[in-house]
Formats: structure tokens, sequence, C-alpha cells
């Protein structure tokens, strides 16, 4: 490109990078996405700022550590720097299409930049409770109180109890499962794609920055039953990927149990992600109909991955850093750059935002803490400096305030080592990637030292240089705000957990 290029970048909720083809997946989830990467540069090592959602994208849009600015603020500060407020000033449209999850609404400050921002939370939808149907007979409600008492004397009496009353709830309280879309709880990619094809039609020769945020990954899994056939999958009913799902979420589930349904759910999983490649492929089509492509930046990457079972648990909650979780899938394609083999080192989606504006020569500059990669990626260089991935452990709900507060659980991570630190047990925890790419065995605290000493050293200065630049104006700005919001619309926790 001769002349500053328009950017689009397409972020997927839960994208593992080992579930695409592009990065060696053996199942078909990806077709278009591994043609896409043919003419693109595919990021070995992408590593996210924070997980899950809320920690992830101020990194993401706004090149900086997500607890820069303090553990109690979420979002991005009002007036703080974001890449769309830049390209705004340079003369950019901009726009963006979110599928209806709430961290990254205007609630937290990530419409500021954007001429057209859409987050669809109208659309959200919680799931509805499996029980509801028993709840209103009086001598059930009394029975089953008296069960579960009982129940509870013994352990094995109380996982038969568990056991049988989520059979129940599942199998006959259920209202009936008439289809997947019926129980999809956020707009699928097919919304996102369609409202951002009409938006580019109206462009013209404008240069413009498109956001897409979309969630058909995220649990719980419901992908259009198109998305199955695509996949092989014709035979799974709603009311089977409602069971799979509610099994699947349980509390009180044990291992071997939820063991059973893994590969169920990681196939309807796997389905969501077909559906996005699909909708990629549709928007890459309106690109080019349009006459955009050849004047267009376009990077995809995720906020984070998603865990079945490797290391125990399910989902993202902020209480581990593992592989699965921070390694994320990203392409960057240009036009008119030729696709180089890039470094195995880590790349902080911190120097996502600066790396796009280089990319797209666009001729204004921003105080992200993040830095341009650009011109090492264009000449295939190397580039050596850790990845730091933070968040506040076990933070699941954020909207309750004090839940911000917790210890911080910090990751520093090469490309061969790993160190995670964390106050809750099993502690810090060094893993050498090549020898243990699945983090099974943490290496003894007598082995590696000058590697620890060195990673140890790199989480301090991190953690020092957060707390002796933090903006106080930015700090003041974004907890003036959630009072405001706080006193004006307090959000009820039921409607954000599991993001």
């Amino acid at each position: 490109m001769t002349a500053p290029g328009s950017i689009v970048l397409v972020t997927v909720d839960c994208l593992r990078a080992d579930h695409t083809g592009f990065m060696g997946y053996d199942r078909p989830t990806t077709p278009f996405l591994d043609s896409l990467a043919a003419e693109s540069f595919v990021f070995p090592a992408a590593i996210v700022a924070g997980a899950p959602t809320y920690y992830s994208f101020p990194a993401i849009l706004g090149g900086r550590a997500p607890l820069a600015l303090g553990r109690d603020v979420l979002g991005v500060a009002p007036s703080e720097p974001t890449l769309a407020s830049v390209v705004k000033k340079a003369g950019y449209a901009t726009a963006a299409f979110s599928a209806a999850n709430p961290y990254i609404s205007a609630r937290f400050g990530y419409d500021q930049g954007f001429d057209t921002f859409r987050d669809h939370l109208d659309a959200l939808t919680p799931p509805a409770c499996a029980a509801s149907a028993a709840a209103s007979n009086r001598w059930f409600t009394r029975l089953n109180r008296a069960l579960f008492k009982a129940s509870r004397r013994s352990e094995p009496a109380a996982r038969w109890y568990d056991d049988l009353y989520f059979e129940y709830c599942q199998r006959w309280a259920a209202p009936p499962a008439t289809s997947l879309d019926s129980l999809r709880c956020y707009p699928a990619a097919d919304t996102m794609v369609d409202e951002a094809r009409s938006w580019l039609s109206s462009l013209g020769s404008t240069p413009f920055f498109l956001w897409l945020h979309l969630m058909d990954p995220h649990a719980p899994y419901y992908p259009p039953e198109k998305a199955l056939h695509l996949m092989g999958q014709r035979n799974v009913s709603a009311s089977h990927a409602r069971y799979v799902n509610a099994y699947y979420l349980r509390n009180d589930a044990r291992l071997p149990g939820l063991a059973r349904h893994r590969d169920a759910a990681v196939a309807l999983y796997d389905a969501g992600i077909r559906w996005v490649d699909e909708q990629v492929a549709r928007l890459v089509d309106a690109l080019r109909r349009f006459h955009l492509w050849d004047c267009c930046v376009l990077c995809l990457t995720a906020d984070h991955g998603e865990e079945f079972l490797e290391h125990g648990g399910r989902h993202h909650p902020p209480s581990r850093l593992f592989e699965e979780l921070i390694r994320v899938p990203m392409l960057l394609r240009v036009p008119d750059s030729a696709k180089k083999e890039l470094s195995p080192s880590p790349f902080s989606l911190v120097d996502l935002s600066p790396t796009l504006m280089d990319a797209a020569q666009v001729p204004e500059s921003a105080n992200f803490s993040g830095r341009s990669r650009w011109q090492q990626i264009l000449h295939g260089e190397s580039w050596n400096e850790p990845a730091v991935v933070e968040c506040v452990a076990e933070c699941t709900n954020p909207f309750h305030r004090e839940n911000r507060f917790g210890p911080r659980l910090l990751a520093v991570r090469e490309r061969r080592y790993k160190l995670i630190l964390a106050s809750e047990p099993p502690g810090d925890q060094l893993f050498d990637l090549e020898a243990d790419p699945a983090e099974r065995s943490p290496l003894p605290p007598h082995a590696a030292k000058p590697v620890r000493r060195r990673l140890l050293e790199f989480a301090r200065a991190h953690v020092s240089n957060s707390v002796q630049c933090r903006d106080s104006a930015l700090l003041l700005k974004a907890r003036l705000r959630d009072l405001r919001l706080e006193w004006a619309q307090p959000m009820q926790p039921s409607q954000t957990a599991g993001f």
C-alpha cells in the first residue's frame, strides 16, 4: 500500500490456537482461514495480555497492560486513547459490531472513537432454568427439599441425589428444546457480518476501521445447525446439545462425568468455530465486491482460549494461565506484503494496536505502552521480549467491585520457558514448553535457577512500572464513570455470568 490503508479487526471469543487448521488442528474448523493463511502472516505464539475478556481487551484495543490503571478499573477509561479513537482522528470512518459480550460494551468505554457502535446487549438472553416447571409445584418442592437434606448425610447419597435431580431437570422438567437457535443466548456471527456488510456498502473511498467481535465458540455451545452439517454432524438434536451444555456447566460435576461429555462439548465448540470461518469468508467476499480488499489490513485473533479439562478445568475463569487459555491464533493479512515465516517468540497482544496502525500506515501516533512489531514482521526479524499475562485471580464477576481486589495472577512467557506466579496453591510454577508443551510437569524449585531469576526480574519490573507510571487522571475518570453507572443503572450478576 502506498497510502493509508483501512483496518479490519476480527476478534473471536474463546478461540484456541490449536483448534484452527492453520495452527495444525486436524478437524475442518477453518477451511477459509486456512486458505487466507497462505497470503497472511501467521503468528506461532500470539499471547493475550490477560484473560478472560475483561482482562484482554484493554491490551487489544488500548495497547496497555490490563491492570495498568489499577485492579478496580474495568475496560478503558474515558478519553483513554484506543485504536478506534486514534484512527478516527486520522480521518477514518469507524464501526464496531459485537455479539453481546457485556464486558466490551459502551458501559466500559469500548464505544469511544466509533461512529457506529452496536454491542447487541438487547439480544443477550440468559438460558432458561430447566427446573422452572417444578418450581411452582409445592408438594414436589417439599419432597425435593427433604430428599436434599437427607442426601447430605453421606457423600454417596449426595452424589446420587445430585445426579438424579440433574437428570430430572434436563429430561422431564425442562421445556422442549425446539431448535439450537432458540437456545443460543447471543447473536451468531452471520448477524454481525450482515451488519458489517451493510455498513461497508455505504463507505465509498473513505478509509475505515471495522471491528467485529464474534461469540460463536463461547459457552454454552449452540452452533447453527448448518455449522454442524459442515462439520459432518447431522444427528445432533437441540435436546442433546442442551443436555451436553448443562452437564458441562454443572458446578457439582466430577471429573469422570465431565470427561464422558468432553468430546461432545468439543464437537459443539468446533462447530461454532466453523461458523465463524464461514462468516469471515462472507466478510472478505464483501470487501472484494466493494473494491476494498486491496487497500485493507485484516487481522483475526482471539481474546483468550478455552480449557477442556487439560488441567482439570473448564471454560476460561481467571484462575489459571496455561497455554490453552493464553495462546491464541493470529492472522495478519497486509496487501503487497510478502508472507514470511515469523519468529516463534511470543507476540503480546498489547502490541497489536500499534502494529496494525504501522502496517496500515496510519499518519497518527498514540501513547500506547505496547510497541509496533511491523518492521520486524515485514523483514522476518525476531524479537526477544517475553509476553506478560495478568489478571485478578478468581475475579469471575467483576461487576461486584469487591471481586476486583484479589491477588494478581501473572505469567511471563518466553519462547521456551514460562513462569506462572500465583499466591494460591500450587504457587509459582516454571515450565519448559519445549520439553513439556502440555504443562504437565513444572520444573522443581532447584532447576533452571538462572531462568527463574530472569523471569522473576521481568515480572518485578512489569509490576513496578505498572504502578509507577499509572495515569492518575485516567484512573480517576474511570472510577467516577463506574460510580455514576452503578448509581444510575446497576447490572445484575446473572446478566454477566459466564463471560
